[in-house]
């Protein structure tokens, strides 16, 4: 019996490294891996459903659960995790001192409905009392003019939505001052260069992080692992044996990081930062599987729906293929 041939889209990860190059099979695959950025690789996926296997928005995932059939149906593997309190960006000559200070400003944003995006209006709403309905929301291209939300979406009325000015960019918007800050998963490239009127609003941001974290003990997650629906019907083996695999993969990675013989990753102090992450967050701090997840899928859930991106409440069970929600044990 020969093995699928299935396309694979993801990003070029370390943890997922090892399924690229072979050190780990994937039962029943072989896989044509093709390394994109999120951008393609998303817009791509939900726009023309091109990919057998990818990795997906857990947000634009969500709103297409909600919608009903979905092409993709998820696996609880978290390729893309962050603590998005680096993700909010401001021009310091705003008087934007604090998260409140956020209200009745105009904050640029690349699409509404961005995991990381859903993640900061819920943080910034609950720990901060900044309600999306505070801030004129300016929707463009960050480098190019120009940019669709990659599913449409129907935001509720108190919502302010701008377009960005027809032959504007949101980095050059934020240079010119002409917004107050900007929100998103990539840091704006004036900040990159080292404009000097734009930083961060949370100019500590990994005790910020770490402080948040030790309240919550949410590490929140942005991507899922998708595969088409009509596949793993078809063959119900292969959302496990993704799990598997992927899980595999992601254990490989840490080991790597963890051999202190010769730093696997261009940036010092590795041996440091991994110490100290897991005297914060334990010896899995990138868990997959639902069960260590659950908490941090149901308030993401929550945020989503009372941002108006899921027209109800959807539940952690829907988002995941059945087999993938338990695990044999010896």
């Amino acid at each position: 019996m020969t093995n699928l041939k299935l396309s694979l889209a993801m990003g070029n990860y370390d943890r997922t490294r090892a399924i690229v190059d072979g050190r780990v099979q994937i039962d029943g695959v072989d896989p044509i891996p093709m390394l994109l950025s999120p951008e393609e690789m998303f817009f791509r996926a939900f726009r023309h459903e091109a990919f057998d296997i990818s990795e997906i928005s857990l947000s634009s995932y969500s709103i297409s659960v909600t919608r009903g059939n979905p092409h993709y149906v998820a696996i609880p593997v978290f390729l893309s995790r962050a603590f998005r309190h680096t993700s909010v960006y401001i021009r310091t000559d705003k008087g934007i001192e604090k998260p409140e200070d956020l209200k009745g400003k105009r904050i640029g944003i690349a699409e509404y409905q961005l995991s990381a995006n859903v993640w900061v209006r819920g943080i910034l709403e609950e720990d901060y009392g900044v309600k999306p309905s505070d801030i004129t929301w300016v929707r463009g291209g960050m480098d190019t003019p120009g940019r669709p939300e990659k599913i449409k979406v129907q935001l509720p009325d108190d919502i302010t939505m701008v377009d960005a000015p027809e032959g504007a960019t949101l980095n050059s918007m934020l240079e010119a001052g002409e917004i107050d800050g900007f929100i998103g998963p990539r840091w704006p490239r004036c900040f990159s260069e080292g404009h000097p009127h734009v930083g961060r609003l949370f100019a500590d941001s990994i005790t910020t992080a770490e402080d948040y974290f030790k309240r919550t003990k949410i590490f929140p997650i942005m991507h899922v692992l998708g595969v088409r629906r009509s596949l793993a019907e078809e063959y119900p083996f292969l959302p496990a044996a993704l799990l598997k695999a992927f899980t595999q993969s992601k254990r490989l990675a840490e080991e790597a990081l963890s051999d202190t013989s010769a730093t696997k990753v261009t940036m010092p102090f590795v041996e440091d930062n991994l110490n100290r992450v897991h005297a914060l967050m334990g010896k899995d701090p990138w868990s997959y599987g639902v069960a260590d997840n659950a908490h941090v899928l149901d308030r993401f859930l929550d945020y989503h729906a009372s941002q108006g991106l899921s027209p109800r409440r959807v539940k952690i069970e829907e988002l995941f293929h059945p087999s993938t929600l338990e695990a044999y044990s010896l």
